[in-house]
């Protein structure tokens, strides 16, 4: 089939790759800027310098894939392309937007007669080698006419029809809450063992662990990896950003009353990571030193910790 693929950051790039690499597709590849544009057509690509020329450049229905940020930029790409379109293209989102968002503009989209699909898509810098996981949901016919290039950017069994307009993005925004505590627990499990008295190798123990461990995965390799470039972390400061799935997680399930304890805890965790002196701890030690005499760390020149 042909698609076209906008937005050519780290994944979008290397999903035209994928596609290009398997050599069953056309593909012609689009960004806001024209490097990258550049580079895709220097790998087999269809350049569109303009959304005006992927629409030109591609037979109808036309298939249209955004990988721009989520917010106000998928919201432009998306609506920008939906003033070009024909009745029956396919706009497809695979950025990591909200599921409510994509709820609103697949109905926005529908009536200018055009197909929706949220495309949750996980895998990372690691998608070119391995495949991406895809999540999708919306237009079931929009699915039907777009499965091959699914096939050929997820690993086998790697990409399902979730149901209808937000499915995807929700299951997506699970998805990356539940990574938010994996990632914490592995976190706190190996400063645990930094601190112990045995000097552990932590590379050499991520290893073992992935060798017939209940707690072997991927995030466990990744771990061995980055071990084995750095042992004690020394050129990484301690701050986590958040991309916005783990706080949605977490609202959603206050609103449907679910005890998301661990997920809450490791997004919480993120932001704690990112206060050099919190005012928090501030307040608990001021309150120990009241209550129980307990010594407190004096704060330095200005104030700082």
């Amino acid at each position: 089939m042909e698609i076209g693929i906008y937005g050519l950051g780290r994944m979008g790039a290397n999903m035209v790759r994928r596609l290009l690499r398997s050599g069953e597709h056309r593909v012609v590849a689009g960004n806001r800027s024209p490097g990258p544009v550049d580079e895709a057509v220097g790998e087999g690509a269809e350049g569109a310098y303009s959304m005006q020329e992927m629409i030109e450049k591609l037979e109808p229905p036309r298939v249209i894939w955004s990988m721009v940020p989520a917010g106000d930029p998928t919201e432009k790409t998306l609506m920008g392309f939906a003033e070009l379109a024909q009745e029956g293209d396919i706009l497809i989102d695979g950025g990591n937007s909200y599921f409510r968002d994509s709820v609103r503009r697949a109905s926005a989209l529908r009536e200018r007669g055009l197909r929706f699909l949220d495309a949750g898509t996980s895998g990372g810098i690691w998608g070119l080698e391995v495949g991406y996981c895809l999540m999708v949901g919306g237009d079931r016919s929009a699915f039907e006419h777009v499965e091959p290039a699914l096939r050929t950017l997820a690993p086998p069994d790697g990409y399902a029809y979730l149901g209808e307009a937000g499915a995807g993005h929700f299951a997506k925004m699970v998805h990356n809450g539940v990574e938010y505590a994996m990632l914490q627990a592995y976190a706190e499990g190996f400063e645990i063992l930094k601190k112990s008295p045995y000097g552990y190798d932590l590379r050499a123990l991520s290893s073992l662990w992935n060798h017939g461990s209940v707690v072997r995965s991927w995030l466990l390799e990744l771990a061995e990896r980055a071990f084995e470039k750095d042992a004690d972390l020394e050129s990484i400061r301690g701050y986590v950003e958040d991309s916005g799935e783990g706080r949605w997680t977490v609202l959603e399930a206050i609103e449907e009353d679910v005890p998301a304890n661990a997920i809450a805890g490791a997004l919480f965790a993120r932001f704690a990571s990112r206060q050099e002196d919190s005012f928090a701890m501030k307040v608990i030690a001021a309150l120990r030193r009241e209550f129980g005499g307990h010594a407190v760390k004096e704060a330095g020149p200005g104030g700082g910790g």
